[in-house]
């Protein structure tokens, strides 16, 4: 049962990250014109795509991996590679969102990092790095002692969760933002509550809803791959997949 409920929460986590990603693609392109790569603001449409599709969407799907009950048998390198490439992939589309707003600020000669949003995202990319370079030096190579590990797991599993946080609060800010930035005219205004501002909003629920039912999962403890020795303990949950 418990493994059954845990695909139906997959199901649903799939469709609403599914969902979080076109409502954004939709925004930018119904709205704000679409997309292009050439420093105008249609190159900044890509920032929020990008963003919300790596730091929350790929990001949550990586750190998900371990709760498959597949990974609590077997070999775990193949799920260790998996966990490394989807951060990875979440990671260079993140790159990709910055590389977006940084270009469309230069050209338009506006400046960086000044707002609360752009801290809380940077930061919860600088941490993404080290957390992902930390992650593949210690837990991918083989040459970490056991104790290290030991060590610095718990660490990691924190900051994982922290980032997650982090990236859904700077998303969050980044819609609102964006919002007060867009709609300031006449009838149009954000209090006003026009077509653009709903959807929007709804958008950065659906992201609210998203990253809470990720971070449940991360943190329920009957989901977790067992410890060596407790694997026993499981058995029931992996037969009723069978």
């Amino acid at each position: 049962m418990a493994v059954g409920w845990f695909y139906l929460s997959c199901l649903v986590l799939g469709s609403l990250g599914s969902m979080c990603i076109l409502f954004t693609i939709y925004w930018m392109q119904y709205w704000r014109g679409g997309f292009a790569w050439d420093g105008s603001t249609y190159m900044f449409n890509w920032h929020p795509v990008l963003m919300v599709t790596g730091m929350v969407v790929f990001y949550s799907a990586a750190s998900l991996v371990y709760r498959l009950p597949q990974s609590w048998v077997g070999p775990k390198l193949p799920w260790k590679l998996l966990h490394a490439a989807l951060h990875l992939m979440a990671f260079i589309l993140t790159v990709l969102g910055l590389v977006a707003v940084f270009k469309f600020h230069n050209h338009n000669k506006i400046a960086n990092l000044y707002s609360l949003h752009s801290w809380l995202g940077i930061t919860a990319v600088f941490l993404f790095a080290c957390q992902w370079f930390l992650g593949f030096a210690v837990f991918l190579l083989p040459w970490a002692p056991v104790w290290l590990r030991s060590l610095l797991k718990p660490i990691h599993v924190f900051f994982g969760s922290s980032i997650l946080s982090l990236a859904i609060t700077s998303v969050i800010s980044g819609i609102n933002e964006k919002l007060f930035f867009s709609l300031k005219n006449g009838t149009n205004q954000y209090s006003h509550l026009p077509s653009e501002a709903i959807f929007a909003n709804s958008t950065g629920v659906l992201v609210v809803v998203f990253g809470l039912l990720v971070l449940y999962i991360l943190l329920a403890s009957s989901w977790k791959r067992p410890e060596p020795g407790m694997l026993t303990d499981r058995q029931p949950l992996l037969r009723d997949r069978e």
